[in-house]
């Protein structure tokens, strides 16, 4: 992999073009001294002989990726298909019950027996005191530990969960997995256990499942009466009732926002109507707020801009139910003329009016205006969601047709399990019912290897599974709606396969991009094959990503169970000390195997399961064991064979490692795993993934932040990790098995850095020769001549200054920003700029002048693609807690025209990122640089690594 090596003059002491031969030179003797440390002992050539050695141990498998996708997409179709046929006879069953029950007007509570999820719950006063509980006819249950739902259940009862300005008193329907009905009652099955005080204002109704299966489509146009008769408290309703009816729309929906007087204007800069995803809505609520009532009302001029925003066909839109929702405080005027001339006779945009604050306007003609265009008017503008009643009015009469799936984005479960998408099915006249899923389902096939990955994705070209798809905050009541040209480095041919996945075909095509390093510190560019089809009967798409070398896998065959035992040895602690430290990947290799963050408990577990049972037994994955002990066998050979033979201290070597597909980490000698810092788990391990994409060594010197002020050398010492991928050939095919490396102790690499860099013919020589330039010296001129060796992310890796080893690892700009913008600016550097739409900002401080200024950083996302993560998504939930997101609040507090804050909590927000590799390699110029009261020569010169 290529890496720069770089001179700076503080002044011009020697003819400048004196300086790119010296250091050109330097560069090579660095290069050559990295090479052979790393032929000595990364052992590569000593690995390929010991893999073909073993041929009979293993076989060499391919991945066909049209026979992977075809087979995923068919599971996942297969287990979606399931849930179909559950959701519909669950529906057809709450009919049966609706249509056979009798309405009782003199019914009482203490007449239904039923399980309260909320009067069972034990929840104390904040302040402390002791709270008397409301008595209630709940039934008491019994409830016991569930794994798949991750708390206490009750399989025999359904649990039923009323909204607390509901509470009590409302009849409920009969239960039936997870129902929903308008009046504002909730039953789910299987009962679970309550879990802490009831959240305010939950109203079923109102999470977008029930908004989804409960309507169709949506093209809305929102405007908002502004003038100067609205103001205080009336404004501040409007705004929230705004953001309420913003809530009630899915990706599905397109809208836009106006405001009017006497005239109309959008309240942000969408000048048409634009998909009511989630950044969109939260650029729709923030310009709400800036809402100013000022002038006369003028119907005309709202209703005017709303039909000509509906009437618009040039841009993409729903082009189902057309809607307009006016909010305004009253008025007279009926504007019957615009009626009739966008509207009549056919009436197909309904109006809903909402009328607001407390008023002596009469209220019919705004009652005339909804009724005389299937519309409905609402009194009460903080619910806004009673519009849906009358748009499932056409889904009634359309019957079966009607009854049509639907699943929702991916949201975060309030209970804990992860990431969920729910199926949606209407039931007429009575309740919602709803199926959910756990994402990231889709069986992983084997032989992927660390780099290669499946993903999924919606028609709105959401992601439903994907390894960068990792909301960062727990229980976020917003749907997860991650773009997959988001999840990805974007370009021209990712954008075609997004799209011809959303038109439902299926394809292939081997493309070259960029992709992030797991620490998302690097871009490489790499070659990757795409292979995606669709998932039938559903409307998402299924799609493989594969780099060239894992087109083979092995797959070992470990039928001799005394070899098993031999290698299983080399597992045990009691090995350690002569073959080296051994971490395993926590995967899960077995069904009773005990999963840990720790290593060494999770590798004390492992040895005591595999006390138990063997490695072919039935509860175990074969596959990931055989593949396991296997490497276990191949590192502990190059222990023998290259790494006890040699001297590691004589190169100043703190460790010697290698890393394997399999999930074996060996670090020698056993010591040096105390300061082993990389993930067990290689596929979590940026350097072992950047190997495998790279050609030549990579360089890790160890992460520091901008606040790093170092610590004592001589206590802690610092290690910088180079690394290299072992390739095989066998039989004509390529693959790349593991990855081999050393750790250079960071002080003594330093000095030999210098030594490198100076003029001496000889290690043993003191210093520079006479008869060459001592100027152009990097060890006895250290004090003008600045001498850096920084990797292709721009990163410290080794200085002559002193004062630069403590800052080994930073981001050159951290260090020196003239020498890293001069870099930058003659092309030896380019940047990729991206944006994390995953990220989470703190909640900001109230105040009379709006929100402040989002800051820009780079937050480390770590774990994107453990196994851990797959194994565990593999068993599809079956229940998601009903009130998820009712209480999502995105009022602001500014002024006192501004919609109320509920509790100030984390949300979602975008960062900017930015990450530099190199545009050319092998390069080489020198060139003057403005330092501020100096100036200075540079001369850099970029290699690639043999």
């Amino acid at each position: 992999n290529p890496f720069a090596m770089m001179l700076a003059l503080p002044s011009v002491p020697v003819i400048p073009s004196l300086l790119c031969p010296f250091m050109q030179y330097w560069a090579r003797r660095l290069e050559q001294e990295i090479d052979g440390v790393m032929r000595i002992f990364g052992g590569v050539q000593q690995l390929r002989g010991i893999y073909n050695e073993n041929r009979n141990l293993f076989e060499v498998k391919e991945n066909v990726p049209r026979k992977l996708v075809e087979k995923v997409a068919g599971d996942i179709e297969s287990l979606l298909a399931k849930k179909v046929r559950a959701l519909k006879r669950l529906a057809n069953a709450a009919e049966k019950f609706q249509k056979a029950h009798h309405w009782q007007d003199n019914i009482r509570e203490e007449d239904i027996e039923y399980y309260d999820s909320k009067a069972d719950t034990e929840y104390d006063d904040p302040d402390g005191e002791e709270i008397e509980r409301e008595k209630s006819n709940s039934l008491k249950l019994e409830f016991t530990d569930d794994a798949n739902f991750k708390t206490k259940v009750n399989y025999s009862y359904a649990a039923v969960q009323i909204p607390t300005d509901i509470y009590k008193g409302c009849e409920c329907p009969q239960p039936a997995r997870l129902c929903a009905a308008r009046p504002g009652t909730a039953s789910t099955w299987p009962a679970l256990a309550g879990s802490g005080p009831p959240p305010p204002n939950t109203d079923p109704s109102a999470p977008r499942r029930y908004i989804q299966g409960a309507s169709s489509p949506k093209d809305m146009v929102i405007i908002v009466d502004v003038s100067g008769s609205v103001s205080g408290l009336t404004l501040k309703l409007m705004k929230t009732s705004v953001y309420e009816m913003l809530d009630t729309l899915s990706d599905d929906d397109y809208v836009n926002v106006a405001s009017f007087n006497e005239k109309a204007k959008p309240v942000s800069c969408f000048k048409h109507l634009v998909q009511a995803n989630i950044r969109n809505k939260k650029v729709f609520k923030e310009d709400v707020q800036g809402m100013v009532a000022k002038g006369t009302t003028d119907y005309k001029a709202g209703f005017e801009y709303a039909f000509d925003q509906l009437q618009n066909s040039n841009i993409t839109r729903a082009n189902c139910n057309k809607m307009i929702m006016m909010f305004t405080d009253g008025g007279e005027d009926r504007v019957q003329d615009v009626f009739e001339k966008y509207n009549w006779p056919n009436k197909t945009v309904r109006v809903f009016t909402f009328s607001v604050g407390q008023h002596n306007y009469d209220v019919t003609p705004l009652q005339w205006m909804a009724c005389a265009n299937k519309g409905d008017v609402t009194p009460s503008p903080l619910s806004p969601q009673e519009y849906l009643d009358v748009l499932g009015r056409p889904m009634v009469l359309a019957g079966n047709r009607a009854k049509q799936v639907q699943w929702t984005n991916v949201y975060q479960d309030a209970l804990g399990l992860g990431l969920v998408v729910t199926g949606t099915l209407p039931v007429f006249n009575l309740t919602e019912d709803s199926s959910d899923r756990k994402v990231g389902a889709a069986p992983r096939p084997r032989g992927l290897g660390a780099n290669g990955y499946v993903f999924a994705i919606d028609l709105n070209g959401y992601v439903l599974l994907h390894p960068n798809l990792q909301p960062q905050i727990i229980n976020f009541r917003e749907p997860v709606t991650l773009d997959f040209l988001d999840a990805e480095l974007e370009d021209e041919n990712k954008e075609e396969i997004r799209r011809s996945m959303i038109d439902g075909n299926d394809g292939q095509r081997f493309i070259k991009t960029l992709i992030k390093s797991l620490d998302e510190q690097y871009i490489d560019e790499v070659f990757r094959t795409y292979t995606w089809a669709p998932i039938k009967s559903t409307n998402y798409s299924l799609g493989l990503v594969l780099p060239p070398y894992s087109t083979y896998y092995i797959q070992a065959n470990l039928s001799d169970q005394i070899l098993q035992v031999k290698y299983f040895e080399y597992l045990l602690p009691n090995s350690f000390e002569s073959e080296g430290h051994v971490f395993i990947a926590p995967r899960e290799y077995c069904k009773d195997l005990d999963l840990s963050d720790n290593n060494t408990e999770f590798l004390e577990n492992f040895i005591a399961l595999m006390e138990k049972v063997t490695p072919d037994s039935k509860q175990c994955d074969n596959f990931l064991l055989h593949n396991l002990i296997l490497d276990t066998g191949i590192t502990q050979q190059l222990v023998e064979r290259v790494w006890k033979d040699q001297d590691l201290n004589t190169y100043s070597l703190l460790a010697v490692f290698a890393a394997t597909d399999g999930g074996i980490t060996r670090v020698f000698p056993n010591k040096a795993a105390d300061d082993w810092e990389e993930e067990p788990e290689p596929f979590n391990a940026s350097f072992y993934r950047r190997s495998l994409d790279n050609k030549g060594y990579i360089f890790k010197p160890p992460y520091r932040d901008a606040g790093y002020r170092g610590l004592d050398l001589e206590n802690n010492t610092i290690g910088i990790l180079v690394s290299t991928a072992v390739e095989l050939s066998i039989g004509g095919k390529m693959l790349k098995p593991a990855v081999v490396g050393v750790k250079l102790d960071l002080e003594a690499w330093a000095e030999k850095f210098k030594v490198l860099a100076s003029n001496r013919t000889d290690r043993d020589q003191l210093g520079c020769d006479p008869s060459s330039s001592c100027e152009m010296d990097c060890e006895a001129n250290n004090k003008d001549l600045i001498c850096v060796l920084i990797d292709d992310g721009g990163f410290l890796v080794l200085s002559n200054q002193e004062d630069h080893w403590y800052q080994v690892g930073k981001f050159f700009s951290e260090v020196d920003a003239n020498l890293m913008s001069a870099l930058y600016n003659n092309s030896f550097y380019a940047r990729k700029e991206s944006y994390d739409f995953q990220s989470v900002c703190a909640p900001e401080a109230q105040s009379n002048t709006g929100a402040a200024p989002r800051g820009v950083f780079v937050p480390t996302v770590a774990d994107l693609l453990n196994l851990a993560w797959w194994t565990s998504a593999a068993a599809w939930s079956l229940f998601q807690q009903f009130l998820y997101g009712l209480t999502y609040s995105s009022w602001f507090q500014t002024e006192d025209v501004t919609a109320d804050s509920m509790e100030a909590r984390e949300t979602s927000c975008i960062m900017k990122q930015t990450q530099y590799y190199f545009s050319t390699v092998n390069a080489t110029y020198n060139a003057i640089i403005d330092c501020g009261n100096c100036s200075r020569w540079v001369c850099p010169h970029g290699w690639g690594a043999a």
